[in-house]
Protein backbone atom coordinates (compact mmCIF):
# COMPACT_ATOMS: atom_id res chain seq x y z
CA UNK A 1 0.00 0.00 0.00
CA UNK A 2 1.23 3.49 -0.86
CA UNK A 3 0.33 6.06 1.78
CA UNK A 4 0.19 9.69 0.65
CA UNK A 5 1.10 12.42 3.14
CA UNK A 6 0.62 16.04 2.10
CA UNK A 7 3.05 18.60 3.51
CA UNK A 8 1.92 22.22 3.62
CA UNK A 9 4.15 23.67 6.37
CA UNK A 10 7.79 23.37 7.43
CA UNK A 11 6.69 21.80 10.72
CA UNK A 12 5.09 18.92 8.82
CA UNK A 13 8.50 18.05 7.35
CA UNK A 14 9.87 17.06 10.76
CA UNK A 15 8.62 13.43 10.77
CA UNK A 16 10.17 12.90 7.33
CA UNK A 17 13.66 13.97 8.41
CA UNK A 18 13.61 12.34 11.87
CA UNK A 19 11.99 8.93 11.30
CA UNK A 20 14.50 6.62 12.98
CA UNK A 21 13.39 3.65 15.05
CA UNK A 22 14.97 2.94 18.40
CA UNK A 23 16.91 -0.35 18.36
CA UNK A 24 17.06 -1.75 21.90
CA UNK A 25 19.67 -4.33 20.84
CA UNK A 26 22.02 -1.48 19.86
CA UNK A 27 20.71 1.24 22.18
CA UNK A 28 20.81 3.45 19.07
CA UNK A 29 18.34 4.93 16.59
CA UNK A 30 18.55 3.44 13.11
CA UNK A 31 16.45 3.73 9.96
CA UNK A 32 15.76 1.14 7.27
CA UNK A 33 14.16 3.75 4.99
CA UNK A 34 15.53 5.14 1.74
CA UNK A 35 14.20 8.13 -0.19
CA UNK A 36 13.71 9.34 -3.74
CA UNK A 37 12.99 13.00 -4.49
CA UNK A 38 11.14 14.02 -7.65
CA UNK A 39 10.64 17.61 -8.75
CA UNK A 40 7.07 16.98 -9.96
CA UNK A 41 4.69 14.92 -7.84
CA UNK A 42 2.85 13.77 -10.96
CA UNK A 43 5.92 12.02 -12.39
CA UNK A 44 5.63 8.25 -12.61
CA UNK A 45 8.33 6.03 -11.14
CA UNK A 46 10.14 4.76 -14.24
CA UNK A 47 13.72 3.72 -14.93
CA UNK A 48 15.78 5.63 -17.49
CA UNK A 49 16.08 2.40 -19.51
CA UNK A 50 12.30 2.12 -19.66
CA UNK A 51 11.87 5.75 -20.70
CA UNK A 52 14.59 5.49 -23.33
CA UNK A 53 13.99 2.06 -24.86
CA UNK A 54 10.34 1.43 -23.96
CA UNK A 55 9.14 -2.05 -25.00
CA UNK A 56 12.59 -2.91 -26.42
CA UNK A 57 14.47 -2.39 -23.16
CA UNK A 58 15.16 -6.10 -22.56
CA UNK A 59 16.62 -6.53 -26.06
CA UNK A 60 18.66 -3.31 -26.03
CA UNK A 61 20.02 -3.37 -22.46
CA UNK A 62 22.91 -5.83 -23.17
CA UNK A 63 24.13 -3.73 -26.10
CA UNK A 64 23.95 -0.52 -24.04
CA UNK A 65 26.05 -2.01 -21.23
CA UNK A 66 28.50 -3.70 -23.58
CA UNK A 67 29.20 -0.49 -25.47
CA UNK A 68 29.48 1.55 -22.29
CA UNK A 69 32.03 -0.90 -20.85
CA UNK A 70 33.97 -0.98 -24.11
CA UNK A 71 34.43 2.78 -24.30
CA UNK A 72 34.56 3.64 -20.58
CA UNK A 73 37.05 1.03 -19.41
CA UNK A 74 39.97 3.44 -19.74
CA UNK A 75 38.33 5.74 -17.18
CA UNK A 76 37.24 2.94 -14.85
CA UNK A 77 39.02 -0.41 -15.43
CA UNK A 78 36.94 -2.24 -12.80
CA UNK A 79 33.70 -2.10 -14.81
CA UNK A 80 34.81 -4.69 -17.35
CA UNK A 81 34.10 -7.64 -15.07
CA UNK A 82 30.66 -6.73 -13.75
CA UNK A 83 27.38 -5.68 -15.39
CA UNK A 84 26.35 -4.25 -12.01
CA UNK A 85 29.35 -1.90 -11.91
CA UNK A 86 28.65 -0.90 -15.51
CA UNK A 87 25.08 0.03 -14.56
CA UNK A 88 26.08 1.95 -11.45
CA UNK A 89 28.78 4.03 -13.09
CA UNK A 90 26.68 4.60 -16.20
CA UNK A 91 23.67 5.69 -14.15
CA UNK A 92 25.62 8.60 -12.71
CA UNK A 93 26.59 9.80 -16.18
CA UNK A 94 23.19 9.55 -17.82
CA UNK A 95 23.36 6.03 -19.28
CA UNK A 96 19.91 4.42 -19.62
CA UNK A 97 19.78 1.66 -16.99
CA UNK A 98 17.27 -0.42 -15.06
CA UNK A 99 18.43 1.19 -11.81
CA UNK A 100 16.24 3.55 -9.83
CA UNK A 101 18.04 6.15 -7.70
CA UNK A 102 17.47 6.30 -3.94
CA UNK A 103 19.32 7.84 -1.02
CA UNK A 104 19.50 7.06 2.67
CA UNK A 105 19.40 10.79 3.41
CA UNK A 106 16.00 12.44 3.62
CA UNK A 107 17.75 15.78 3.08
CA UNK A 108 19.25 14.59 -0.21
CA UNK A 109 15.78 13.41 -1.22
CA UNK A 110 14.38 16.85 -0.39
CA UNK A 111 17.18 18.47 -2.38
CA UNK A 112 16.18 16.63 -5.55
CA UNK A 113 12.49 17.29 -4.89
CA UNK A 114 13.10 21.03 -4.60
CA UNK A 115 15.42 21.28 -7.60
CA UNK A 116 14.27 22.16 -11.08
CA UNK A 117 16.06 22.68 -14.40
CA UNK A 118 13.61 25.46 -15.18
CA UNK A 119 13.47 27.44 -11.92
CA UNK A 120 10.47 29.44 -13.09
CA UNK A 121 8.41 26.24 -12.58
CA UNK A 122 9.34 25.83 -8.93
CA UNK A 123 6.00 27.17 -7.69
CA UNK A 124 3.90 25.79 -10.56
CA UNK A 125 3.50 22.21 -9.32
CA UNK A 126 3.89 20.09 -6.19
CA UNK A 127 7.01 17.98 -5.69
CA UNK A 128 7.38 14.70 -3.82
CA UNK A 129 9.69 12.50 -1.79
CA UNK A 130 9.13 8.74 -1.96
CA UNK A 131 10.07 6.49 0.95
CA UNK A 132 10.46 2.71 0.93
CA UNK A 133 11.53 0.29 3.65
CA UNK A 134 14.62 -1.81 2.81
CA UNK A 135 13.71 -4.43 5.42
CA UNK A 136 10.32 -4.86 3.83
CA UNK A 137 11.90 -5.27 0.40
CA UNK A 138 14.13 -8.07 1.73
CA UNK A 139 11.06 -9.95 2.97
CA UNK A 140 9.86 -10.37 -0.63
CA UNK A 141 13.15 -11.73 -2.00
CA UNK A 142 13.66 -15.37 -3.01
CA UNK A 143 14.91 -17.47 -0.11
CA UNK A 144 18.47 -17.76 -1.47
CA UNK A 145 18.85 -13.98 -1.74
CA UNK A 146 17.22 -13.40 1.62
CA UNK A 147 19.52 -15.90 3.32
CA UNK A 148 22.60 -14.35 1.69
CA UNK A 149 21.87 -10.81 2.85
CA UNK A 150 20.68 -11.95 6.30
CA UNK A 151 23.97 -13.80 6.74
CA UNK A 152 25.69 -10.43 6.52
CA UNK A 153 23.27 -8.95 9.08
CA UNK A 154 22.19 -6.42 6.50
CA UNK A 155 19.26 -5.38 4.34
CA UNK A 156 21.29 -4.20 1.35
CA UNK A 157 23.32 -5.96 -1.30
CA UNK A 158 26.79 -5.21 -2.58
CA UNK A 159 27.97 -5.53 -6.17
CA UNK A 160 30.05 -8.55 -5.19
CA UNK A 161 27.14 -10.34 -3.49
CA UNK A 162 24.77 -9.73 -6.38
CA UNK A 163 27.39 -10.93 -8.85
CA UNK A 164 27.88 -14.09 -6.78
CA UNK A 165 24.15 -14.84 -6.63
CA UNK A 166 23.43 -14.19 -10.31
CA UNK A 167 26.66 -15.33 -11.92
CA UNK A 168 26.84 -11.81 -13.37
CA UNK A 169 23.78 -12.65 -15.51
CA UNK A 170 20.91 -10.23 -16.08
CA UNK A 171 18.74 -13.08 -17.32
CA UNK A 172 19.37 -15.04 -14.12
CA UNK A 173 18.45 -12.01 -12.03
CA UNK A 174 15.20 -11.50 -13.97
CA UNK A 175 14.35 -15.19 -13.67
CA UNK A 176 14.95 -15.18 -9.90
CA UNK A 177 13.04 -11.95 -9.20
CA UNK A 178 10.09 -12.53 -11.53
CA UNK A 179 7.40 -9.94 -10.86
CA UNK A 180 7.41 -10.20 -7.08
CA UNK A 181 10.73 -8.84 -5.78
CA UNK A 182 13.70 -6.56 -6.40
CA UNK A 183 17.11 -6.05 -4.82
CA UNK A 184 18.31 -2.85 -3.16
CA UNK A 185 22.02 -2.37 -3.78
CA UNK A 186 24.55 -0.02 -2.19
CA UNK A 187 27.06 1.01 -4.86
CA UNK A 188 30.82 1.00 -4.35
CA UNK A 189 32.35 4.44 -3.93
CA UNK A 190 33.32 4.82 -7.57
CA UNK A 191 33.22 8.61 -7.41
CA UNK A 192 32.58 11.47 -4.99
CA UNK A 193 29.05 12.01 -6.29
CA UNK A 194 27.98 8.52 -5.19
CA UNK A 195 29.47 9.17 -1.75
CA UNK A 196 27.93 12.62 -1.26
CA UNK A 197 24.49 11.54 -2.43
CA UNK A 198 24.50 8.57 -0.01
CA UNK A 199 23.31 6.58 -3.00
CA UNK A 200 21.34 3.36 -3.15
CA UNK A 201 19.64 1.73 -6.14
CA UNK A 202 16.72 -0.58 -6.66
CA UNK A 203 17.56 -3.05 -9.43
CA UNK A 204 14.23 -3.29 -11.24
CA UNK A 205 13.63 -6.70 -12.88
CA UNK A 206 12.02 -6.88 -16.29
CA UNK A 207 9.06 -8.68 -14.72
CA UNK A 208 8.01 -5.49 -12.90
CA UNK A 209 6.71 -3.11 -15.56
CA UNK A 210 4.79 -0.86 -13.15
CA UNK A 211 6.90 0.00 -10.11
CA UNK A 212 4.24 2.01 -8.30
CA UNK A 213 1.68 -0.77 -8.74
CA UNK A 214 4.19 -3.27 -7.38
CA UNK A 215 4.84 -1.10 -4.29
CA UNK A 216 1.13 -0.51 -3.76
CA UNK A 217 0.28 -4.21 -3.88
CA UNK A 218 3.30 -5.63 -2.05
CA UNK A 219 4.42 -3.18 0.63
CA UNK A 220 2.95 -1.68 3.78
CA UNK A 221 5.52 1.02 4.61
CA UNK A 222 5.81 2.90 1.32
CA UNK A 223 5.02 6.61 1.65
CA UNK A 224 4.75 9.38 -0.92
CA UNK A 225 5.30 12.74 0.76
CA UNK A 226 3.73 15.42 -1.45
CA UNK A 227 5.12 18.90 -0.80
CA UNK A 228 2.86 21.80 -1.72
CA UNK A 229 4.17 23.97 -4.53
CA UNK A 230 3.78 27.09 -2.37
CA UNK A 231 6.31 25.61 0.08
CA UNK A 232 9.02 24.59 -2.39
CA UNK A 233 11.08 27.78 -2.37
CA UNK A 234 10.88 27.95 1.42
CA UNK A 235 12.16 24.36 1.76
CA UNK A 236 14.82 25.08 -0.84
CA UNK A 237 16.12 28.06 1.14
CA UNK A 238 16.09 26.02 4.36
CA UNK A 239 18.16 23.27 2.72
CA UNK A 240 20.75 25.82 1.61
CA UNK A 241 21.18 26.95 5.19
CA UNK A 242 21.61 23.29 6.22
CA UNK A 243 24.43 23.00 3.65
CA UNK A 244 22.41 20.71 1.39
CA UNK A 245 22.70 22.05 -2.14
CA UNK A 246 24.00 21.36 -5.63
CA UNK A 247 27.53 22.00 -4.31
CA UNK A 248 27.20 18.89 -2.14
CA UNK A 249 25.31 16.47 -4.41
CA UNK A 250 27.28 17.40 -7.56
CA UNK A 251 30.89 17.86 -6.38
CA UNK A 252 33.05 20.02 -8.61
CA UNK A 253 32.40 22.86 -11.01
CA UNK A 254 29.09 21.45 -12.25
CA UNK A 255 27.51 21.65 -8.81
CA UNK A 256 29.09 25.01 -8.09
CA UNK A 257 27.65 26.46 -11.30
CA UNK A 258 24.18 25.01 -10.61
CA UNK A 259 24.20 26.43 -7.11
CA UNK A 260 25.30 29.92 -8.23
CA UNK A 261 22.70 29.98 -11.01
CA UNK A 262 19.90 29.16 -8.56
CA UNK A 263 21.26 31.48 -5.86
CA UNK A 264 21.05 34.45 -8.22
CA UNK A 265 17.81 33.41 -9.96
CA UNK A 266 15.36 36.32 -10.15
CA UNK A 267 11.83 35.21 -9.31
Amino acid sequence: MIKEIHIDTLEELLPLITEQEYRPDLDRNRSSYIYRGVCDASYKMNTSLGRNCKELQKQLEPAILENFAKYAINDEPSIGSSVWRQMILGQHYGLPTRLLDWTQSALVGLNFATSEENLSKMDKHDCAVWRIDMSEMVDHLPERYRAAVNAKHSTIFTVELLKELTGNSLNKYDEDMGDSSMVIIEPPSLNQRIINQHSFFSVVPMGIDNIEKYLDENTLNTVKYIIDKRLRWRVRDMLDQLNMSERIVYPGLEGLSKWIARHYFVK
